[in-house]
C-alpha cells in the first residue's frame, strides 16, 4: 500500500508534470472508482486546469481551477503512471486523465478511488485525520504528548490515521507502549 513517502513523491512529481495544465479528456473504465455517475464526473473534471497537487496522509488532492478537488486514495495495490499512450504499462487502467498527448493513468484502483469533491466535502473527508509527521510544527514534544495517553501496541497506534497521518503497516513494527 502506498503510504506517506510514496504519496509525497507522487505529489512532488505530479506538481512538476501537470500543475497548471488543463485536463483535456477523462476516461473512466471502472465506475466504482469514482463517486459520481461517469458522465457527471467527466463533465465536472474535463477542461479543468490543475492548480496544484497536495498530499494529506495517504491521499493526493488535485486542486482544480473551479475551486473543487479530486481526492485520490490508492489503497492496497493502486499506482499512477504518467506518459504518452505508447509508454502506457500493459495493465488495466481504471481512470485516465489526459493532458494533451500525455496521460495520467490510475491503475489498480480495485479498492482505491478518485472522488470529485467540493471544498466543504473535502474538509469533511479529511477532518478526522491526525497531524502530519512531516509538518515542521509537529515536533517531538507534540508526538510524546499525543502518545502519552495511548495504551496497547505501538504499531496499532502509529497506523491509526486519527493519531498520526500517513503511516501504515510498511513503516511500523509491532511493540508495546
Amino acid at each position: 500500500m502506498p503510504e506517506l513517502p510514496e504519496m509525497e513523491n507522487y505529489a512532488f512529481l505530479l506538481q512538476e508534470r501537470i500543475q497548471g495544465k488543463k485536463i483535456t479528456e477523462v476516461a473512466v473504465q471502472r465506475e466504482k472508482s469514482i463517486n459520481l455517475p461517469t458522465e457527471d464526473f467527466t463533465q465536472q473534471v474535463a477542461m479543468q486546469r490543475v492548480n496544484g497537487i497536495d498530499r494529506r496522509a495517504k491521499y493526493l488532492i488535485f486542486h482544480l481551477e473551479n475551486g473543487d478537488h479530486l481526492l485520490l486514495h490508492l489503497m492496497l495495490g493502486g499506482w499512477l503512471f504518467y506518459g504518452k499512450t505508447d509508454e502506457k504499462p500493459r495493465r488495466t487502467v481504471q481512470i485516465q486523465l489526459s493532458f494533451g498527448d500525455h496521460h495520467l493513468y490510475f491503475i489498480g484502483l480495485r479498492l482505491g478511488y478518485l472522488h470529485y469533491l467540493s471544498s466543504n466535502k473535502l474538509q469533511q473527508e479529511l477532518d478526522h485525520i491526525g497531524p502530519e509527521p512531516l509538518d515542521p510544527n509537529f515536533l517531538q514534544d507534540a508526538f510524546l504528548e499525543r502518545i502519552q495517553t495511548k495504551r496497547g501496541g505501538l504499531k496499532t497506534t502509529l497506523i491509526n490515521q486519527e493519531f498520526l497521518a500517513g503511516i501504515g503497516n510498511r513503516y511500523v513494527v509491532g511493540h508495546r507502549l
